[in-house]
């Protein structure tokens, strides 16, 4: 008995833990093997990934029979049957085409592009090995429907649908769920500290408002960003990039861009990875001397201000300064001090450090995962806001902790920054200036000498060149100790009205969760969630108004979903989705985000939708709380608790002294900006005529959530061998928020009499005031994209992009909207991934239609650019290695994206990248 128990123990044990292993090939329809191919036992969460020869082994528990499921990005899936243990399956999979992939974003569920209720656009894998560009992040711009401004050259800015800033607050960008908006900035520095290329899985793009799903700041669009997971992605990879940028102004300069990968499964239960990205090259200078507000002006001219020549903004009416005595021989005219090249202001050097790693832990060997995901990113750049900043050193690291499931995610994570060596280079240039030569000293030379040399019979323009050389002696020239010394010493200064360096250590915390009921409900797929976040702003009074003690404010939201599909006929099906959300911010009261959309689909080919929604912004923190002297305007936020928190001291004139009685100083507080105001434009034109009756209270409202409400309608159809994906939206806006320049008298209220002599005295300051706009501010356009297989196996593909701004200019003339977009876009892409064994090829073209950029730092037109980018891949198998060689910007045109910024030059470049599936 006891020898029969002791077999039937060892028989059950040894069928407890039998396995089966399945071992097999991906092959595409030309027999080429297919890396990096999804394989799965269906019905579980145990696969694996095809290595770069398309060879794959799955080890399981389970007993056949059962089946094993192959796809991959690009190609139609394919199903097997496994009838027997150690069974060898060979799957050839069909080329699909773009509308069949795969993906998320949307409705926070899987579903085929096709069958997406909102237009997205997704590059995946397929896309990155043969895009032209320089690097994935950059490839974006050949997307459909998609911006990308280039503020440096490792600093590019993502928006759709226009009213695009380098400072877009209206657009998010999410790496793995995290959001990758700067604490300090409230919007994402580009790629600066986000992803390496070797990590990357997928980025989808959801153009347009979609707030329902994501919340307040997912006004523009959404970017999202997800990397491999080690279970499903192992081993080791890398991609090396080396090259030059060559640009008229700078040169020709190395690049060099690595990235390194690796990734491991330790058991069924637990796999970690590790991710490390360098990049290193020289920005794009810039370099124009143009003035900002009269391109006709040159540094000949009294009052200068370069659009990249720091230190000349400040400026001041000579006459107004000068003494009684010889005030009647001064002219009415503004006079600016001689500022420095940005050139002299910076070495351009542009750099990005970045790691991070994930432990992932599966305790029941199935689809329930723990995670914990690191992140540090340290880099140098230029950031274009409301002055040009040198961002040194800068600092950035995020901590996440998730639980999820096929049905659930729980996340949590930080977010915290430094400025590191950061500094603004306009205020380097002033107090430059400064340190040799103090303002008032500076205008007292030149009035005097002018005043001297007009009484010895000089001419005025004479008299003019006489005062600014006196002014100008003792000038520290670029170059010399004496500068050098008086530049570190600025940038180590964090105090404006000495120095320019920019300090920050904000945070914030963030947490969102999402339940999917399908596994509960059958008779539709419903979702709940929702998010919470709290700042945490710490600038040491630098950016916001926090001097004493960091600000701390809070926001959360919650929302459902639920999407019926209805199979009206065989060949007919309806998708709807209807979802809403509340957000409440603690400064607002809460907002209802609807959104309802149908996608008909007809004989599978056909798929025609249409949705509706609202979607809402918060302002932002810079809105609410920033406090910052940019040199021809404060910055002054208008949270209700922040506009006694800024507080400066002014000279008074002294005419404002001796006729009407006032100190010899006045203090005021952000509040005057809000509530004893005119607009600048009245105030420039008082200037003008001399007209007092010009002169326009403003008083602007303080802040609140701006709101949109928008429509969309979209087609995406298969003819055979062509695609076709078209859309078409109309946003309406409400509350428009928006920066009004003000003017705010030293003394006496707005609209008495002593309050119009305090203009005529130069008794004022400006403001730049954050509210909400009552112009009616509506946008509309459309997309349309085309691609196909010309002579056997050639890809062409191509799109037209639409933009139009509906908005009465003329009668706001004080409110900008920072459209910033182009009217007409065309994009076109033309190669073959296998034009002969293991080579492939790509061009890839851009051009946009000239369109005039308003923005704090400056307006001015965009001219129209042409842009061809190329490359050339050949695939060696043996070594599973990929080498590139490209270039981008190919015709050598040099062109800009923005007012303000260096000409974007050409790059070229060889990469080898090893086992990056």
């Amino acid at each position: 008995m006891k020898t029969i128990l002791l077999y039937s123990m060892l028989f059950f044990c040894g069928f407890s833990f039998s396995q089966t292993t399945i071992t097999g090939t991906v092959v595409d329809d030309n027999s080429q093997p297919i890396p990096g191919a999804n394989i799965i036992i269906i019905g579980t969460s145990t696969g694996n990934v095809t290595d770069f020869d398309g060879n794959f082994t799955i080890t399981t528990n389970l007993n056949p029979p059962f089946k094993l499921q192959a796809s991959s990005v690009g190609f139609e899936t394919a199903t097997e049957d496994i009838t027997a243990p150690n069974q060898k399956v060979n799957f050839i999979l069909k080329e699909g085409n773009a509308l069949d992939e795969v993906v998320i974003s949307a409705s926070r569920t899987p579903e085929r592009i096709f069958e997406s209720p909102v237009t997205v656009e997704r590059f995946g894998l397929k896309e990155i090995k043969n895009t032209a560009s320089a690097d994935f992040y950059d490839g974006l711009e050949n997307l459909k429907g998609v911006d990308v401004n280039t503020n440096s050259l490792t600093f590019k800015s993502v928006n759709t649908r226009g009213f695009a800033t380098f400072a877009n607050n209206r657009f998010m960008q999410l790496v793995d769920g995290m959001d990758n908006s700067t604490p300090a900035l409230n919007f994402p520095i580009g790629n600066l500290v986000g992803m390496t290329e070797t990590d990357v899985l997928s980025v989808e793009l959801l153009p347009g408002a979609s707030s329902a799903l994501y919340g307040a700041n997912a006004f523009n669009g959404i970017l999202f960003m997800r990397s491999k997971n080690p279970f499903d992605h192992q081993g080791i990879s890398a991609s090396i990039k080396r090259g030059m940028t060559s640009q008229e102004a700078a040169g020709d300069n190395p690049y060099t861009d690595l990235s390194f990968r690796a990734g491991y499964k330790f058991s069924e239960k637990f796999a970690a990875k590790i991710n490390f990205g360098y990049l290193k090259g020289t920005d794009w200078a810039a370099t124009s001397e143009t003035d900002k507000f009269n391109e006709n002006n040159t540094r000949a001219n009294t009052d200068y201000d370069g659009i990249n020549v720091y230190g000349d903004e400040v400026s001041a009416n000579i006459r107004s300064e000068a003494p009684a005595s010889v005030k009647g021989i001064i002219p009415d005219v503004v006079v600016s001090r001689t500022g420095y090249n940005e050139r002299d202001l910076t070495n351009y050097n542009a750099e990005s450090v970045k790691s991070d790693w994930g432990l992932y832990y599966r305790p029941w060997e199935n689809d329930f995962e723990v995670s914990y995901v690191g992140k540090i990113g340290t880099g140098s750049t230029i950031y274009q806001g409301t002055n040009r900043y040198n961002i040194n050193n800068f600092f950035q690291q995020q901590h996440k902790l998730e639980f999820k499931n096929d049905n659930f995610f729980l996340r949590g994570y930080i977010v915290t920054d430094k400025a590191g060596d950061s500094y603004d280079m306009v205020f380097t240039g002033i107090n430059i200036n400064r340190a040799w030569k103090d303002d008032t000293q500076w205008f007292e030379e030149y009035i005097g000498t002018y005043a001297a040399a007009t009484l010895g019979g000089a001419t005025e323009e004479e008299s003019h060149a006489a005062a600014r050389a006196q002014a100008e002696s003792g000038r520290y020239l670029p170059g010399t100790p004496e500068y050098q010394a008086a530049f570190n010493k600025s940038i180590n200064d964090p105090d404006l009205s000495t120095g320019s360096k920019f300090q920050d250590a904000s945070k914030y915390y963030h947490s969102d969760a999402n339940y999917n009921l399908s596994h509960l409900i059958d008779f539709a797929e419903i979702q709940v969630g929702g998010s919470y976040r709290r700042y945490s702003l710490n600038s040491s009074g630098t950016i916001y108004t926090d001097l004493d003690s960091p600000i701390d404010y809070s926001e959360f939201g919650i929302y459902t979903q639920i999407q019926k599909n209805l199979e009206l006929k065989d060949d007919l099906e309806l998708k709807l989705t209807g979802s809403i959300r509340y957000d409440k911010s603690e400064f607002f009261d809460g907002f209802l985000s609807p959104r309802i959309s149908a996608g008909l689909t007809v004989n599978q080919n056909h798929n025609i939708r249409a949705s509706v929604q609202t979607g809402f912004r918060n302002p932002t923190t810079q809105d609410l709380f920033i406090g910052l002297d940019a040199g021809r305007a404060i910055l002054v936020g208008s949270a209700p608790n922040n506009l006694d928190r800024y507080v400066r001291t002014f000279d008074v004139s002294e005419e404002g002294q001796t006729i009407y009685g006032q100190d010899e100083t006045v203090t005021q507080t952000g509040r005057v900006a809000y509530e004893n105001s005119y607009s600048a434009s009245s105030v420039q034109e008082l200037a003008d005529t001399g007209n007092p009756a010009v002169l326009e209270i403003s008083n602007p409202d303080i802040i609140k959530p701006e709101q949109v409400s928008s429509a969309e309608i979209g087609y995406r159809g298969k003819f055979e061998n062509l695609i076709v994906d078209f859309s078409a939206y109309y946003n309406k806006y409400k509350d428009f928020i928006s920066q009004e320049v003000v003017v705010s008298p030293y003394y006496g209220e707005v609209g008495t009499p002593l309050s119009i002599a305090a203009i005529s005295n130069d008794d004022y300051q400006a403001y730049s005031t954050y509210t909400n706009s009552k112009a009616d501010v509506n946008s509309y356009g459309a997309s349309i994209g085309l691609s196909t297989k010309v002579f056997g196996d050639f890809d062409l593909s191509g799109s037209y992009t639409y933009a139009k701004l509906d908005f009465d200019r003329n009668k706001y003339p004080d409110f900008t909207t920072n459209f910033n977009t182009p009217e007409h876009k065309f994009k076109a892409s033309f190669g073959n991934t296998e034009l002969i064994k293991n080579v492939g090829f790509n061009i890839a073209y851009r051009y946009s239609d000239d369109y005039f950029w308003e923005a704090t730092f400056g307006n001015g037109l965009v001219p129209e650019y042409h842009v061809v980018d190329a490359q050339v891949n050949v695939k060696i198998p043996s070594f599973k290695s990929i080498f590139k060689v490209g270039a981008t910007n190919l015709l050598g045109d040099e062109y800009f994206t923005a007012f303000g910024t260096g000409h974007i030059g050409s790059m070229y470049y060889v990469s080898w990248t090893i086992n990056n599936l």
